[in-house]
């Protein structure tokens, strides 16, 4: 009981933590911001611009506007509230704090678990409204729904790979230009042929995404969810032994 009570806490601290942090920085403020931002601009703009387009060139694009806008919404959210944990875990960092939990009586496992699983959680909370706000109505809400949920691991991925592989902030926003990479690659395999598939199989931003695009087709895809599943559990396993060594955890 004195455990439990005392991880309550370090939780509640923790979250106090992450909230000041956050309001005190202005760039995690954005992106912090920006999933939902990036819904209403996909509404606003994102659509009449395609349509313009499409006139311009006398081709449909509008047919491809579901799934590409979609995908943004499916990848974005997660990504960037990762993002913003990993900053956070990066000021820790320089401000030796990782060090200290060390000789406090919070788990490691504990701290990373928060760690991991708030920002997961977050994801969700976001992605469903930025979903609805996007106004994309020819997207069946279950295929959004479950895309989602094999999605919001992400944020803990972008969280673990931006401690693990910048020693500071500085790197951290190098890092943070590759993930523009994750982000295109879907759209790539969309248009890819099926024979190609398995060259973006390793990567996590393809399940959540080929899922959203099968499901809207009335299709079923669950070998590809439990691929996702396993994708991202390899990923997380790696991830959390790579920032151990590198935070002297171990």
């Amino acid at each position: 009981m004195t455990t439990r009570l005392i991880n309550l806490r370090a939780i509640r601290a923790m979250g106090a933590a992450d909230l000041a942090g956050i309001g005190r920085d202005p760039l995690l403020r954005w992106m912090a911001c920006a999933p939902l931002a990036t819904a209403l601009a996909i509404r606003l703009l994102f659509g009449p611009l395609l349509e313009r387009i499409g006139d311009l060139l006398a081709i449909d694009l509008m047919a491809a506007y579901p799934i590409l806008a979609g995908y943004a919404l499916l990848l974005l959210p997660p990504m960037l509230i990762g993002m913003v944990i990993g900053f956070l875990l990066l000021d820790m960092a320089d401000d030796r704090t990782l060090l200290a939990l060390r000789v406090t009586p919070l788990p490691l496992a504990t701290f990373l678990g928060y760690r991991l699983l708030m920002p997961t959680l977050v994801s969700i909370l976001v992605m469903l409204p930025a979903f609805a706000i996007a106004g994309i109505s020819t997207l069946p809400a279950f295929a959004a729904m479950a895309a989602a949920l094999l999605a919001a691991p992400l944020a803990a991925l972008a969280a673990l790979a931006l401690a693990s592989f910048a020693a500071n902030k500085v790197q951290g926003l190098a890092l943070t230009k590759l993930a523009g990479i994750f982000m295109l690659t879907p759209i790539v395999a969309h248009y890819s042929p099926e024979a190609w598939q398995p060259v973006f199989w390793l990567l996590p931003t393809y399940w959540p995404a080929r899922l959203l695009r099968v499901l809207a087709e009335g299709q079923a895809w669950w070998g590809g969810v439990a691929a996702g599943i396993v994708i991202d559990m390899l990923l997380l396993v790696l991830l959390v032994r790579r920032f151990g060594n590198m935070r002297s955890f171990e």
